[in-house]
């Protein structure tokens, strides 16, 4: 049998790997997503047939029926908008099992004193880093999914925000403190009863570093942020896997933590930002940044939907820049559908998408997706960027700081060297917001008091679907 386990495990990982391969393209991504669920259902049943002879199966068995009931009806029922949040509390799961893993681990080998049949250092050296990873992992994504889901005060976060340097001390010190824990367990754990209160300050002292991490990080660095600790978690399962001497755990893992290390450097290039600068030198506090979005001193031009109706359908090219309101007015499918009046009466559409735009990477694409755009239309920011200039009309709906001239013009803006969407360099603009509020960074947008700038108040969806009965009477 120990065979047969060796080999679905060496199947479930190569399931893992091909399923991960079809996610580089729309049309693949989906078969992809199922052929990697079906990698995991074989790992499960190989940690089922490994155990058979146990007791141990009952528990897993019984751990699977809780993970079901607990996490289909979520994954059904989230909506676009809030599956960030989803990823973000998922992902923290993920890491808090794994540092439950260590901790039990501990617990069964008599404090690392009675392990049998696994090297000890490998297996000693992979709990431990387990242990700190998964726990800062689980409850820095608590802290995320707090934060996406507006569940802190604002004022309360903004509180965090500025006070970013004490969290950096105390992030130092916690970190000293699990290290230390961790090499004098390691090191020295002898089965006495107070190395149970070992592991356990070392979990504590993971699990406040893992809140300090997050909390003073602003909104506007949250995208990168929830890759990050998505590597982490992976990074925490393959030194389970180590320790536990699981195939598919190290591979698994190391798959999730290079890919999102990978993810989160490309992020963090997109808004020119190093890793450590986006941990240590945060910037945004959420919505609640300011109460003006324009540039102060300027002026703002509002405009109608019949006016908008009107640039549009005598223009050659439109593009369409998406946000998170977008997203939040679930908007899509009413921009596809003025987006097919407009490629009826000869005007090419484009869709310009940034690599943060939204709440988490990809988060425009799939809700365009879901709204039937093409793949092809969908435009990456240093493929479009060029068009803008030879452009029409460029519609924004809910996209503020991804659009942000300031990050080429003003030096002393928080968001300055960042790449934009170069939508100020079209002959004519056209922003669709609720309010002049600030976007998610919390700074002003000097693009809304711009010469060739028009503001759409109102609800994305319905001002987008106004925009369409006008179109219709053209």
């Amino acid at each position: 049998m120990g065979y047969l386990v060796t080999i679905l495990y060496i199947v479930a990982f190569s399931m893992f790997i091909y399923g991960l391969s079809g996610l580089t393209g729309p049309k693949t991504a989906v078969r992809g997503n199922y052929i990697a669920a079906v990698g995991m259902l074989v790992a499960v049943v190989a940690v089922l047939i490994d155990v058979r002879e146990t007791d141990n199966w009952i528990l897993i068995a019984a751990g699977l029926i809780v993970g079901v009931v607990l996490g289909v009806p979520p994954a059904l029922r989230t909506k676009m908008t809030a599956m960030p949040q989803l990823v973000a509390l998922f992902n923290g799961v993920g890491g808090g099992t794994v540092a439950l893993i260590a901790w039990a681990e501990f617990l069964n080998s008599d404090g690392f004193t009675a392990v049998e049949a696994v090297p000890s250092a490998p297996f000693i050296i992979g709990s431990l880093f387990a242990a700190i990873i998964g726990s800062v992992s689980f409850w820095g994504s608590l802290v995320a999914f707090a934060k996406l889901q507006e569940l802190l005060n604002k004022n309360v976060e903004k509180v965090f925000v500025s006070n970013a340097k004490a969290f950096q001390v105390a992030n130092m010190a916690l970190a000293l403190i699990s290290i230390g824990l961790a090499v004098y367990i390691g090191m020295g754990a002898d089965g006495d009863p107070q190395s149970s209160l070992l592991i356990l300050g070392l979990l504590v002292a993971a699990g406040v570093m893992g809140l300090f991490v997050v909390l003073p990080i602003g909104g506007a660095d949250m995208p990168v942020v929830i890759s990050l600790l998505n590597a982490l978690t992976g990074l925490s399962a393959a030194a389970a896997g180590l320790a536990l001497n699981n195939q598919a755990m190290i591979v698994a893992g190391m798959i999730v933590g290079a890919s999102g290390t990978i993810l989160t450097n490309l992020m963090a290039k997109a808004m020119n930002r190093s890793i450590p600068a986006i941990i240590f030198g945060s910037f945004g506090g959420g919505d609640a940044g300011g109460a003006g979005g324009a540039a102060s001193g300027g002026t703002v031009k509002a405009t109608s939907a019949s006016d908008a109706a009107i640039q549009m359908a005598y223009a050659n090219q439109v593009i369409v820049v998406p946000g998170y309101g977008l997203a939040v007015a679930q908007a899509q499918h009413a921009v596809k559908e003025m987006a097919n009046l407009l490629e009826e009466k000869g005007v090419e559409v484009k869709y310009a998408i940034h690599p943060v735009a939204g709440r988490m990477p990809g988060h425009m694409n799939v809700l365009l997706a879901e709204a039937d755009v093409e793949y092809d239309s969908m435009k990456e920011m240093d493929d479009i960027n060029g068009e803008f200039s030879r452009t029409d009309v460029t519609i924004v709906i809910g996209a503020n700081d991804v659009t942000n001239p300031a990050a080429r013009q003003d030096s002393s803006s928080p968001i300055y060297g960042m790449p934009i969407l170069n939508v100020d360099q079209s002959k004519s603009v056209i922003v669709l917001k609720r309010s002049m509020s600030s976007g998610y960074a919390g700074i002003d947008n000097p693009l809304f008091t711009a010469d060739q700038t028009s503001m759409l108040f109102g609800d994305a969806k319905k001002m987008v679907g106004a925009v369409t009965e006008e179109l219709k009477a053209l």
